[in-house]
């Protein structure tokens, strides 16, 4: 079902099995919707074009480790065994905890990661998905960061040269603004109208003295719209862990779940399970 693979004039695949790795996918302004991509073995599943076609996904049993490719009966943190859980750098609670940075104190997992991972600029932005949160990401990663959320509005608000010191004003504003966004509101669509500019301006007030010359005051938001073909009334999660079969009418892709008529499921929490995929012919 890969672009190449039409290029190649090879038949429509019905059935695609190996390890998942979650969704990917790209934006391309306001005015389309996400375009996403189920990623499985290599493969790349594209689901815009999946919309209204039944989709069956099937746990075969095995589970391997995302980084290192070990087998292992339990994943962590979206996909890793636990050796590769405690020991690589991306895993670190910091990473999570930006404002407990520990890279200074010499007990960083590894430098070089930390060099072109964390002592880069990063923003900090304010994104609308349930309500309005503040969160942050690396810069030119915002993007990314927001279809993930499945905000459907964000704007940088201040531009900071480490992650470290993004964590510190992120804790700081989120005294006053939610940094969690609620999924299942988020799914549903149970957006409340808010103006980011206008909001932007108040947090500003909240800016301790020493973050203050960082700020940004971006004219444009950037909005961001989800291939949906209807809205959700009832948000029932599924889990691979206790059914080894779930399925359904594709209705939408948001975040990182499959919007299904029967229920939702999360892609990248299951990263690392071998599953096969089945799409029904129209």
């Amino acid at each position: 079902m890969e672009t190449d693979r039409e290029e190649r004039g090879e038949p429509d695949v019905e059935q695609l099995a190996g390890i998942l790795e979650g969704l990917a996918h790209s934006y391309h302004g306001k005015e389309r919707p996400v375009e996403y991509y189920l990623q499985i073995a290599g493969e790349k599943l594209p689901l815009n074009e999946l919309l209204g076609r039944r989709l069956t996904i099937s746990y075969l049993g095995q589970k391997k480790c995302i980084a290192c490719g070990r087998a292992t009966n339990k994943t962590f943190n979206n996909g890793y065994c636990y050796p590769c859980f405690v020991k690589l750098p991306e895993n670190d609670l910091c990473i999570v905890k930006p404002h407990e940075c520990h890279f200074a104190q010499g007990t960083c997992r590894d430098e070089r990661f930390a060099e072109t991972h964390c002592m880069i600029p990063h923003y900090v932005y304010l994104a609308l998905s349930s309500d309005v949160k503040v969160g942050l990401t690396r810069k030119d990663n915002q993007v990314k960061r927001w279809v993930d959320q499945g905000a459907i509005r964000a704007v940088p608000i201040a531009e900071l040269p480490t992650r470290r010191m993004a964590g510190e004003l992120e804790a700081h504003l989120s005294q006053y603004l939610p940094d969690k966004t609620n999924w299942r509101k988020m799914l549903k669509g149970e957006v409340a109208e808010r103006d980011l500019r206008q909001i932007r301006d108040e947090v500003y007030e909240y800016f301790p003295e020493a973050f203050k010359p960082f700020r940004l005051k971006e004219d444009e938001w950037v909005e961001i719209t989800y291939p949906m073909l209807e809205k959700v009334d009832k948000i029932t999660s599924f889990s691979l862990d206790k059914q080894t079969e779930v399925g359904g009418r594709l209705i939408g892709v948001k975040a990182q779940y499959l919007v299904l008529d029967g229920g939702v499921f999360h892609a990248k929490k299951h990263a690392g399970y071998q599953v096969q995929v089945t799409v029904e012919p129209i």
